[in-house]
């Protein structure tokens, strides 16, 4: 029985109904402040190039779902992860310059987060869950900056940060299991802050 959360539920459902109906859209436009050619994407794009869109991008709308985008083609490189909103400005989503060459959305299933992360890699060693953001990972008795394995088993996907308070590089997680950095396309096993992907809408 939900008679309980009422009408705070119901929203919640019907939010989520709404989000896993509604294609993802984003908007990348060459120049700054949204201006310039513009490639429109609802769907994975494994390479601008191939539609006809060059690899700099200053600026981007994301009308709905949320993104991940690479700085080369076929989904490979530096992450970038994008909620809805605007992005005037490369530097407005930790770029380190304008390059990109492709992106994909984000998937969700519901509103539920529950990840664990791993000393070692193949799920071994000393672990942590987490339900909620966490800006230092050090803060919460994670004593080394890495994290070698990852389980997700919430509906929502997580961001793992190199660096406290989501700076440095970023990667994207979702369901799943990652038994090591590479799994995630990480550099190295550094981690020190991870974070919900939450603004979809």
């Amino acid at each position: 029985m939900r008679h309980w959360r009422g009408s705070r539920w119901l929203a919640t459902e019907v939010l989520t109904s709404i989000l896993l109906s509604s294609p993802p859209q984003i908007t990348f436009y060459e120049g700054k402040c949204f201006s310039g050619r513009k490639l429109e994407v609802c769907g994975t794009c494994s390479s601008f190039q191939q539609r006809g869109f060059p690899h700099r991008v200053n600026s981007i709308r994301v009308q709905s779902g949320a993104w991940v985008c690479f700085d080369h083609p076929e989904l490979h490189g530096q992450q970038f992860v994008l909620e809805h909103g605007e992005y005037p400005h490369w530097q407005r989503w930790n770029g380190r310059g304008d390059r990109m060459g492709s992106c994909r959305p984000v998937g969700m299933h519901g509103q539920h987060y529950r990840i664990q992360l791993f000393e070692g890699s193949c799920f071994s060693g000393r672990s942590m869950e987490l339900t909620e953001d966490c800006s230092c990972l050090r803060g919460r008795g994670w004593e080394q900056p890495h994290v070698n394995a990852v389980r997700v088993y919430g509906d929502g996907a997580w961001v793992l940060y190199e660096e406290p308070n989501y700076g440095g590089r970023m990667y994207v997680v979702e369901r799943g299991e990652f038994g090591n950095f590479r799994a995630w396309q990480g550099f190295s096993a550094n981690v020190q802050s991870v974070r919900r992907v939450i603004n979809y809408f």
